[in-house]
């Protein structure tokens, strides 16, 4: 098969790291089609370990509805043969519209939102479809087999001299305790309380971003001779070589347990007001990695899909989970 297939995903982090799976299968098994990405520059180093991988980036200038008409004549230049849009909001909507008059081969994903409103609104719960199966699934309406269990995990990354600042012979545990929205973040009490029970024998690499998190990081290391900061000081390609070390990632529903699960590392995902069940777990992850909340307690557990409009009395729903619970599954693990 040959051709070229533009593929659309602009944000988010994790959603963005998601896609790795299915695009790194694809590029196997149709080594002879060209694939162009039209993502946010910094997500490009996320497909670093995909070889013969081409971006279109989506830059502030393209927000705008001119912006986007720009964009599709950008798109045009390329003249793609196939384009899969595997973000379909409002956004790339509006760029489809653009770009409908002259490509006819189209494929959206379907992302279940009747089934996450059910889920949400208590009609059911189960289990749904996990995300990187859908964008999979993407593929298949264009007759691409796309199996997600041939997808070979990311190889473990060198870490340079810039930032080999811990002792690689101990264990290196990950914590990401931040997250988009407040219901999903673990608080720093708790994460002192884990950092104590890990213990020294361990180094924690904490994961935060620049501004309000870093600050808040800071003071965790303040207080525990053991812990490194991996923030602003890190690229994104570096942050991805630490990650690539760990032995254990422990993470909220964010980005850094899709990405850590890129490298086959061992994730552990505290969970507060939404739920694995939504299809938002890490890539390959055994289920009772995931911790939530006690559902007796929290019964209307998921409350939100991505953790916006969250009830009050469920924002802090995260935090009732103990940190001997999570150290628990780490003792398990390493």
């Amino acid at each position: 098969m040959s051709g070229h297939i533009l593929i659309i995903r602009l944000s988010a982090f994790g959603d963005v790291a998601m896609t790795v799976p299915a695009i790194s299968v694809l590029r196997d098994n149709y080594p002879g089609v060209k694939i162009t990405i039209l993502t946010t520059e910094f997500f490009s180093a996320l497909y670093n370990q995909i070889p013969n991988i081409n971006f279109l980036f989506f830059k502030p200038k393209h927000k705008s509805i001119y912006g986007l008409f720009r964009l599709s004549r950008q798109i045009n230049q390329i003249n793609p043969d196939l384009i899969i849009d595997l973000h379909d909001v409002l956004r790339t909507k509006i760029l489809r519209m653009f770009l409908a008059y002259k490509f006819n081969r189209i494929s959206v994903i379907d992302k279940g939102r009747k089934e996450k409103k059910s889920l949400i609104n208590g009609s059911i719960f189960r289990r749904l479809k996990l995300m990187h199966q859908r964008y999979a699934d993407v593929f298949s309406l264009e007759k691409m087999n796309i199996d997600l269990e041939l997808f070979n995990t990311y190889s473990k990354i060198n870490i340079n001299d810039k930032v080999h600042e811990f002792d690689l012979n101990k264990r290196l545990i990950g914590i990401a305790p931040f997250a988009g929205h407040n219901c999903k973040e673990y608080s720093l009490v708790n994460i002192l309380k884990l950092i104590d029970l890990i213990g020294p024998s361990c180094q924690i690499l904490i994961f935060g971003a620049p501004g309000e998190e870093e600050k808040k990081i800071k003071k965790i290391s303040k207080e525990k001779t053991n812990t490194y900061i991996i923030s602003s000081n890190y690229s994104l390609s570096e942050q991805m070589a630490v990650i690539s070390n760990l032995d254990v990632m422990i993470s909220m529903d964010s980005a850094n347990g899709h990405i850590a699960s890129l490298f086959g590392v061992n994730v552990i995902t505290v969970w507060g007001a939404t739920h694995p069940f939504t299809g938002y777990s890490p890539f390959n992850q055994p289920e009772k990695n995931s911790i939530i909340p006690d559902l007796k307690k929290f019964p209307k557990v998921p409350v939100t899909i991505y953790g916006s409009k969250c009830p009050k009395d469920y924002v802090n729903a995260i935090n009732s989970i103990r940190p001997e619970i999570i150290f628990k599954r780490v003792n398990e693990i390493i």
